[in-house]
């Protein structure tokens, strides 16, 4: 008989119908994060919407209180002064028509797309680039604004976006394996709490309905919603 790994030991004493509490499943999913890489602990919430009807939609912005763990690369549409800014902020990639071209071409290795509103004409005709990766800026996330020095640095920082997808699930990192219990409780609570406040007006009773917690090579942990914050 082959000999167990450490992992597949502590596996196999996993109880699949536990729920566990946020702190003990965030310490448990960390004890078996033991992949050579610093693994993103991530998030799963099952919500009572059918993302198929537009009034059941849920998807916006959170920042994360101790950031992602990540290094976020920008790329902003912008020019003249506001391109000045969004390169002062500490955007990856500046520009226009030439950011467009680039684009086209299949550079397309960022976290996050901001543009000015005036540079919506331009953007509009990377709708099927950038669309099906989820980099396409809305107004509505922030990402089509003048301000784009605080949409950058609020990216840097841990902003995150969420959108459920169309089995009714979220899916979100909270941070790295590396990140102390405390701080990844804090991205928990912060990312539940922005779920929770963009609940949609066609979602009927249960909202939240089913939270778990993995990381990015190891099991899925039930969260007992009783310790959820508003849920």
């Amino acid at each position: 008989m082959a000999k167990l790994t450490k992992k597949a030991k502590s596996l196999a004493h996993l109880d699949a119908d536990k729920l566990y509490g946020v702190d003990e499943a965030l310490k448990t999913i960390k004890e078996l994060a033991t992949a050579k890489f610093d693994e993103t602990i991530e998030v799963a919430l099952n919500l009572g919407v059918d993302p198929r009807h537009a009034d059941q939609m849920v998807r916006g912005m959170v920042s994360l209180p101790a950031g992602t763990g990540k290094d976020m690369k920008v790329a902003v549409f912008a020019r003249a002064d506001k391109a000045a800014a969004a390169t002062a902020a500490g955007a990856d990639k500046v520009g226009a028509e030439d950011l467009m071209e680039d684009m086209l071409a299949g550079n397309l290795d960022y976290d996050r797309v901001i543009a000015t509103p005036d540079m919506m004409g331009i953007v509009g005709r990377l709708g099927k680039t950038l669309g099906p990766k989820g980099l396409m800026p809305n107004p509505k996330l922030g990402t089509v604004t003048m301000d784009v020095a605080e949409a950058v640095k609020a990216a840097k920082a841990g902003q995150v976006e969420f959108r459920v997808e169309k089995q009714g699930i979220i899916h979100s990192g909270i941070g790295k394996k590396s990140f102390s219990d405390a701080d990844l409780r804090k991205n928990f609570d912060a990312l539940v709490d922005a779920v929770i406040k963009s609940k949609p007006s066609g979602s009927k009773g249960k909202y939240v309905r089913k939270v778990a917690i993995s990381s990015s090579m190891g099991p899925g942990l039930k969260v007992d919603l009783a310790d959820v914050a508003g849920a």
